[in-house]
């Protein structure tokens, strides 16, 4: 695998930091994969299944969102994404999958979105579906319903009282706070994100992961989950645009599996044609960091091939 980095200029002139996994020189290059991490962490964090991609014939490109990882670059400034952060994440994303298009003409593009990403994945679609050979949305959830509107409300609070970029523990508690009981009794705090201790120790152990977030940011991701799940916005989505939604069953944010299938059955209910879905037994949030991550890995690489034609 060859990697490289680069940074381009977001919307508002930001300077957005880009990871970019290739195969070797030798190997043919089928399609590409963009992929939008989580909330609090890094896109380093998908070296290794960008490593197993790059082996079968794709480049990946991997952005750290504004507010995250090296576009942050400082530790005290993570989780301050700016005015509108959530739309201007999708923008970011939209000027990256611009500048993949320049460098590979001809290659079909894959969009990846775990957790916040693959909200950010559900908005994008909606926006630029007919960009993209396919969507890939795993850690996700449908319609979240009340718990939105009162988070949005909550935040409005935190604005008035402590400004946006004040870190908020508790909107982090009321949105994330629950996620651990599943767990009990709980060995850390971020149990509900994998099975494999190893792979929880790393995320814990990464600098970039697990940052307390600003209110300004809770009000427009909340903002931008209403969006990402308003009919009008989801009768957008081309009707032809492969959609892939995973997860594991155990996953508090897609209600263990429960708010994952909603999604499904919305876009199936607004006419997609071509919609995967499946379920891992047992699994928690984090499918590319759970014990069977070769599994899951395996049946992405093997969606993504049958939708090269």
């Amino acid at each position: 695998m060859i990697s490289e980095n680069f940074t381009f200029e977001g919307k508002d002139g930001l300077e957005i930091f880009v990871y970019k996994w290739m195969p070797d020189v030798d190997m043919k290059v089928k399609g590409v994969v963009q992929l939008a991490h989580g909330m609090a962490e890094t896109a380093s964090r998908y070296e290794d299944f960008a490593s197993n991609l790059t082996r079968n014939g794709f480049i990946v490109y991997a952005n750290d969102h504004r507010g995250h990882g090296e576009t942050a670059g400082k530790l005290e400034i993570l989780g301050e994404l700016g005015e509108d952060g959530f739309n201007s994440m999708v923008e970011d994303m939209r000027r990256l999958n611009n500048i993949i298009k320049e460098e590979n003409m001809i290659l079909p593009i894959f969009l990846f979105g775990h957790s916040m990403g693959s909200f950010l994945t559900q908005r994008y679609i909606c926006l630029y579906g007919n960009e993209l050979k396919g969507a890939i949305l795993t850690g996700t959830c449908g319609k979240r319903g009340i718990i939105v509107d009162i988070g949005r409300i909550a935040s409005k609070v935190e604005i008035i009282r402590k400004g946006r970029n004040a870190k908020s523990i508790n909107l982090n508690k009321l949105i994330f706070g629950s996620n651990n009981n599943f767990f009990k009794p709980n060995r850390t705090l971020f149990d509900w994100l994998s099975r494999d201790n190893k792979e929880v120790d790393k995320y814990i152990e990464n600098p970039y992961c697990g940052a307390i977030f600003t209110a300004g940011f809770f009000y427009d991701f909340l903002s931008g989950l209403k969006s990402a799940a308003n009919a009008r916005e989801i009768k957008n989505i081309p009707n032809n645009l492969p959609i892939y939604i995973f997860g594991g069953d155990k996953d508090p944010v897609g209600k263990n599996g429960k708010g994952a299938l909603k999604l499904s059955k919305t876009y199936e209910k607004h006419g997609a044609r071509d919609l995967t879905y499946k379920l891992y037994k047992d699994g928690r949030h984090e499918m590319l960091h759970e014990i069977n991550k070769d599994e899951v890995t395996n049946d992405i690489i093997k969606w993504i091939n049958a939708h090269l034609i």
